[in-house]
């Protein structure tokens, strides 16, 4: 789902799945083609992962109420069997057989019960049978009954299992008729669900959830939240299931009508072995069905492409104001951020405490906390752009075409900008501030791990975007299931950024036509030479490592000159390294020399504090080990040798390439770009840190006085430049 601005949860949950963290009761659905394989004999390895799942869930606490399908379907194959058996050779050139279904629902009960008592008791767990019909539940007294002991059984943590008895039934058309109180199991479990007061109802099927379409078009989408009025008639219905009554129409029916009960139901996938666990763990799979959906209009649900376009119209609103009020939206937000840091600091130490307790590594946590002084830091750099020149409408060059006929090259936004970023908070303010001050529209993807701290920030921001230009302006996209519908909008997106794993970046750039601005690693390199000063180099490794070490421009291999290995600087430099707590890691020379654990590869970067060390000749082998191992991104070489390092300074082919300073100062705003969107390892476009002026593109503005072309006749070009006039 897209949102705009949304409520905040108490956990990691989705939103609209808060309510999963209340469930205790619940009723379980499970179709005829889950139970069953194609050929109609029973899917023993699914069922096997089914009642796994009831078993931890009983075990924890939940009350299950199981209703099944695949009598009928199992029956019919065994009863096919003993036909087949019984028959003469006469009788088996002609088997085309007519199986009575009721006989075929009383053979198939026994077999399916057997199978599932045999499966729940290996597990410890306890179970009952309850067959039952329409008729029954018409009789008040029978209801009655039936509730109280389904509640004592639920009270023992006994799993009740209930079927319809196709048996006994006295529908006429039971595959057509729907006048009964249910009609087949899928209504069954809904009314279950509603007489037991059931907490959530799950209904299993064959295929993820409801699709827009039939789940075999590859234009259907799955439909995430199911919103009666929205969805009612715009779906398509598939076959129905294959072996079962009424497939996904009856599940739907069944759904709804549960839901505005005040039933939530979720439609999922009965292939995967854990879906029910993770329907209880909040995640976002299959369709919910949920009394409140149509409510839930305000969160702005809207499709990738509305999103992105919206962004788009309130950018040219953003571009069209004076620049002074760019400037002021701009200092507003620095305002808005410090005056609700509080706020910030709580959401931010939450999803800190979250990833903790699921055991995520350091490196991690640490770029996701929020220091103390951070958000200060933060808007101080916002009033720093603020206060940089104009970048939109900059005249960069103005020529003479012909007399009268002047051509201006101005600076311009790119457009529409997507973002996907790690879980930094500090990053999603930067991004956005830097989209409002090139006049660029923005669509934010963060990290899971952050999004309470990504929604408090993003509430924070759009709230000091004036209503003129909108605060669609930036769209917050809270799930990672609608990239891929993003990354097809090459019409309304202009770029994408993508910051995180090599992974990502690669995964983005085989999906989308769009271009790609980025870098996939940081794998960045001190080179000590043997001419550097002790002290500088001590004091620009540790910097380099120590001073970030989960950041992108932190050291990852340092590579000394030959001719230190028998001085005491790399000794010096090892032992304080170590004394800092970081863990080294040798190539093989160094390993063998230093008695360290060899490095699993020199293309590797650590994020943390640990650290490679090699022994190279001389700056040539410096240079070409860095063009074999890096990344492009940031390299540095220590050295009072001038000609060595202008050597290096021009041999060295990365985005950023220091003599005599820390690979940390590769950074927007220590450049002085006053923030950046992300450091660029391309070669087309932007280079380095990206800050305002890689995220602006040129046009072309031509004032006249009536010429025309006709075939150059009587015009004369100059071609002469003009002196630049600051702005348009």
């Amino acid at each position: 789902m897209l949102q705009w601005q949304f409520p905040f949860s108490e956990d990691a949950m989705e939103f609209e799945r808060g309510f999963i963290k209340n469930v205790k009761r619940m009723v379980v659905k499970v179709g005829t083609a889950v139970v069953t394989r194609g050929d109609g004999r029973l899917a023993v390895g699914r069922l096997g992962a089914l009642c796994e799942q009831l078993k931890e869930l009983n075990t924890q606490g939940y009350e299950i109420v199981l209703v099944t399908s695949g009598a009928v379907g199992l029956g019919r194959q065994r009863l096919r069997y003993r036909k087949l058996v019984n028959s003469s050779l006469a009788d088996l050139q002609y088997a085309q057989f007519e199986l009575d279904g009721k006989a075929c629902a009383a053979v198939g009960q026994s077999s399916l019960m057997a199978l599932y008592d045999t499966l729940f008791s290996q597990l410890d767990v306890t179970s009952s049978q309850h067959l039952v019909t329409d008729n029954d539940f018409r009789n008040v007294s029978f209801r009655k009954q039936l509730l109280e002991t389904v509640q004592s059984l639920l009270a023992l943590k006994v799993i009740p299992i209930f079927n319809e008895n196709d048996a006994v039934s006295t529908r006429r058309a039971p595959y057509e008729d729907s006048s009964g109180i249910f009609w087949d199991n899928d209504s069954l479990a809904g009314l279950l669900a509603m007489d037991l007061q059931a907490d959530l109802l799950v209904l299993l099927s064959d295929v993820e959830g409801l699709y827009s379409g039939p789940p075999s078009d590859p234009n259907s989408k799955l439909i995430h939240t199911y919103i009666k009025e929205k969805h009612q008639g715009e779906i398509t219905f598939g076959d129905k299931s294959r072996l079962g009554r009424g497939g996904m129409t009856a599940k739907v029916n069944a759904a709804v009508c549960a839901a505005y009960a005040g039933i939530p139901v979720v439609i999922t996938s009965g292939f995967a072995t854990d879906n029910i666990i993770k329907v209880l763990q909040g995640k976002r799979i299959g369709t919910l069905f949920h009394k409140d959906a149509h409510l839930w209009t305000s969160v702005k649900e809207v499709g990738a492409r509305e999103m992105a376009v919206a962004a788009r119209e309130c950018s040219r609103r953003l571009q069209a104001m004076h620049s002074e009020d760019r400037r002021k939206i701009l200092l507003d937000i620095a305002d808005a951020l410090e005056a609700n840091e509080s706020l910030i600091k709580v959401e931010n130490e939450a999803d800190v405490a979250a990833t903790q307790d699921a055991g995520y590594e350091k490196s991690l946590v640490a770029r996701l906390a929020l220091k103390p002084g951070k958000i200060a830091g933060l808007a101080k750099s916002i009033r720093v752009l603020a206060d940089m020149e104009e970048p939109i409408g900059l005249v960069l060059k103005r020529t003479e075409l012909s007399d009268g006929l002047i051509l201006e090259k101005t600076s311009c936004p790119l457009g529409v900008l997507l973002i996907v970023f790690e879980s930094r908070p500090d990053a999603l303010v930067q991004i956005a501030s830097l989209a409002i001050r090139s006049g660029n529209g923005l669509l934010l993807k963060g990290g899971k791990e952050a999004n309470r701290s990504n929604a408090i920030l993003h509430k924070v921001i759009t709230s000091a975007i004036p209503k003129n230009v909108g605060d669609k302006l930036i769209g917050l996209v809270t799930s990672r299931e609608d990239i891929p519908d993003l990354l097809k909008l090459d019409d309304v997106i202009d770029l994408v950024i993508p910051r995180g794993s090599n992974k990502l970046v690669s995964q983005i750039k085989d999906s989308t036509k769009i271009p790609v601005l980025g870098h996939a690693d940081g794998i960045c390199h001190v080179y000590v030479d043997k001419s550097a000063k002790v002290d500088m180099a001590k004091q620009i490794v540790l910097d380099a490592k120590i001073d970030y070490p989960a950041a992108c421009n932190a050291m990852e291999t340092l590579l000394v000159h030959k001719d230190l290995s028998s001085s005491s600087l790399l000794n010096e430099l090892v032992m304080e390294l170590q004394q800092e707590g970081v863990t080294l890691y040798g190539g093989p020379r160094a390993s063998s020399l230093l008695n360290l654990p060899e490095a699993r590869s020199f293309h590797h970067e650590y994020n943390s504090m640990a650290c490679t060390i090699e022994i190279v000749d001389d700056v040539q082998a410096a240079i070409d080990h860095i063009h074999k191992h890096g990344s492009s991104h940031t390299d540095c070489i220590v050295t009072e040798n001038h000609e060595v390092a202008e050597i290096f300074l021009h041999g060295v082919d990365s985005a950023a390439v220091f003599h005599n300073a820390s690979t940390r100062f590769c950074d927007g705003a220590r450049f002085g770009l006053g923030a950046e969107v992300g450091i660029s390892t391309s070669r087309i476009h932007a280079r380095g840190p990206v800050g305002v002026e890689g995220l602006l593109t040129t046009r072309w503005i031509l004032r006249g006085k009536g010429q025309v072309v006709d075939g150059d006749k009587g015009v004369i070009y100059s071609h002469k430049d003009l002196p630049l006039q600051t702005q348009l």
